[in-house]
């Protein structure tokens, strides 16, 4: 079924039994206004910038490839155009809490931020990784947030535009500082990514996917890990250094070392093996990799 498309929050509003927006381009709604959905919702895409914070809501939100349940309070940021679909049984009454910040693309034109906004990876990673708050960091969020409802609901003049937009950079500020720290104190579900990473590459390489495919994409690994290509290098740049592609290349070499140790394969025959097209592209990264060539390599096992 074809997605219900919200070109404006006006719309959107209405859809959701809201009163009429008190400011056609920003708005903040409490969630606790949002009684109910409608049974078996399709699929939506809004035109214009959300960014939620939620607690305690009996549905289901599908976003990308995952699943979301909100018993404690997590922030998840949506981006015009991305599709969404929030799931809820028949007539329940929803009894969660919190606050959504809608912004249209409109709003931010001729500002700075038009153009950075999207630079703010979790616009897309997010999609597959929320944003678990602390009850200090909810305290923070719902402030502003609130900053910005005050704002427009008082008389607009010519500073409203650029207060709101100050308020809205410094809520952005804090969440890129929340997300930080959220790699650093999820330590263990991030771990496993590692050994998932881990398994899947070497599974890649040991099969015949190799030979059949080619070297694998960061995107392939990023959609074997249910996560976005920016969100899966950028986990992987905080915890190892590296990134998606260096890793797809470090286990490239492991393999390489082992086939030219073990094998009398002839160097372009184990490039092909690794799915190089080209023999010399093969022997150049395995030189930056390991500031030896092929041959060299093997030559100096041979000789150990």
């Amino acid at each position: 079924m074809k997605p219900r498309r919200f070109k404006t929050i006006s719309e959107f509003h209405q859809f959701r039994n809201l009163p009429k927006p008190e400011h056609p381009l920003v708005s903040v709604i409490n969630l606790e206004e949002v009684k109910r959905l409608s049974p078996g919702e399709t699929s939506l895409v809004l035109d214009f910038y959300s960014i939620a914070l939620k607690r305690n809501y009996n549905a289901i939100l599908k976003y990308g490839q995952q699943e979301y349940d909100f018993n404690e309070g997590i922030m998840f940021f949506i981006s015009p155009g991305q599709v969404f679909r929030i799931e809820a049984a028949e007539n329940i009454s929803l009894q969660h809490s919190g606050w959504m910040l809608l912004i249209h693309p409109d709003f931010l034109w001729n500002t700075p931020l038009a153009k950075t906004i999207r630079q703010y990876e979790y616009f897309d990673y997010s999609v597959n990784e929320a944003l678990f708050l602390s009850e200090k960091e909810e305290i923070t969020i719902t402030g502003i947030m609130q900053n910005i409802h005050q704002e427009y609901r008082a008389n607009i003049d010519k500073f409203t535009q650029n207060v709101i937009i100050a308020q809205l950079e410094l809520l952005l500020a804090y969440s890129e500082r929340f997300y930080h720290r959220q790699f650093i104190t999820r330590k263990i579900t991030n771990h496993k990514i590692l050994d998932r990473l881990e398994n899947i590459l070497s599974d890649y390489f040991n099969g015949e996917a190799i030979v059949q495919k080619g070297l694998p994409t960061v995107q392939y690994v990023a959609d074997a890990l249910n996560v976005s290509p920016s969100y899966l290098s950028g986990l992987l740049r905080h915890l190892t250094g590296q990134s998606t592609q260096q890793h797809i290349h470090d286990k490239l070499i492991v393999k390489a070392k082992e086939r030219l140790s073990t094998t009398v394969l002839s160097v372009s025959e184990i490039a092909y093996e690794l799915g190089f097209e080209h023999p010399q592209s093969f022997s150049k990264l395995f030189k930056t990799k390991t500031n030896v060539s092929p041959l060299e390599f093997r030559q100096s096992f041979s000789t150990n």
